[in-house]
């Protein structure tokens, strides 16, 4: 079943969209309005000069930041959408806020304290939704504590209109680097044989190196090329909380290319949508398991020793 389109704000409102219920379709806010404080009006939430429309819909469930570019309506013209998802009802704080206008799809999760500045400055022109990128924390907080990331996300676009990434439930693997061919034949090579489908798995516990054996759907197509992290969540394809949404994204860029262990790109599609590390490919595998049963969050995974080779 696909998922419902999202209402149109009134001029100046922000949607703060809850992704997260009951099973019997109950809305959970948990700590974060309590966290927000402001005036209730109605389905208003008045902080100062900041109206927060709370937008409720089951149907809306698990939905994952990069889903929203995809759901807006006719007419709808707000730089951004609050996201009030598992982390932030959990947590009380945080708010994930979804890039729409710069490079749709992208999140970063601020501080309720920042807010006030952050959300009027989106609106006004006086902040970027880069700037907030550039400010992320490890965690994918803006002016968080957790330390920098070891590789920033990048924010510049190369380029726009890239088509949709197929539909796979595992890994999608993107070639976006078209120069170095010699590299990408090595990175095949070390993948192991495609199907008729461009699937491939490979123990790589056979190699004696670490982690486990990758299963991905290998896309080489030159309509990807020089595709950014930020903009994948947006590409990844929209499906219902039953089906099975693409696990992981990782690009073949200029740098896994001209690396003799093939350093992944890996995109962040769940917890902060666009965030991006540097794995080699033999850990991809056990990045990919471990991403699938929500073993650890996605930041945790950037200094994990275990695949750091």
């Amino acid at each position: 079943m696909p998922f419902p389109m999202l209402p149109v704000p009134a001029p100046g409102e922000v949607l703060l969209v809850n992704t997260c219920y009951e099973d019997d379709g109950t809305p959970l806010w948990d700590a974060i309005l309590q966290t927000l404080g402001g005036r209730r009006d109605g389905d208003l939430l008045v902080l100062g000069d900041i109206r927060l429309r709370l937008t409720e819909n089951p149907g809306w469930d698990y939905l994952h930041g990069g889903d929203f570019p995809g759901l807006l309506p006719p007419g709808f013209d707000a730089p951004v959408i609050a996201q009030a998802d598992i982390s932030a009802v959990y947590g009380g704080d945080n708010l994930m806020l979804i890039d729409l206008r710069e490079v749709p799809g992208r999140g970063v999760r601020v501080p309720t304290a920042e807010l006030g500045r952050v959300l009027p400055g989106l609106y006004d022109g006086t902040v970027s939704f880069d700037e907030l990128i550039r400010g992320m924390d490890l965690c994918g907080t803006y002016l968080g504590d957790a330390g920098e990331p070891t590789n920033p996300t990048p924010t510049g676009v190369v380029r726009t209109s890239f088509p949709q990434l197929p539909v796979y439930p595992l890994t999608l693997l993107v070639r976006t680097d078209f120069e170095n061919h010699e590299g990408w034949n090595s990175l095949l090579s070390a993948l192991g044989d495609l199907d008729e489908d461009n699937d491939t798995h490979v123990d790589f516990d056979d190699t004696g190196s670490a982690g486990l054996g990758l299963t991905a759907r290998v896309v080489d197509d030159p309509a990807f090329e020089s595709l950014q992290p930020g903009q994948v969540p947006a590409l990844v394809p929209t499906v219902g909380r039953n089906d099975q949404h693409t696990t992981m994204v990782a690009l073949a860029d200029a740098q896994t290319l001209g690396d003799p262990v093939h350093r992944l790109l890996v995109v962040d599609l769940y917890d902060t949508p666009g965030q991006s590390i540097r794995i080699p490919l033999a850990g991809a595998g056990s990045l990919a398991v471990n991403l699938e049963i929500a073993n650890m969050d996605f930041y945790e995974f950037e200094n994990y020793e275990g695949w750091n080779g």
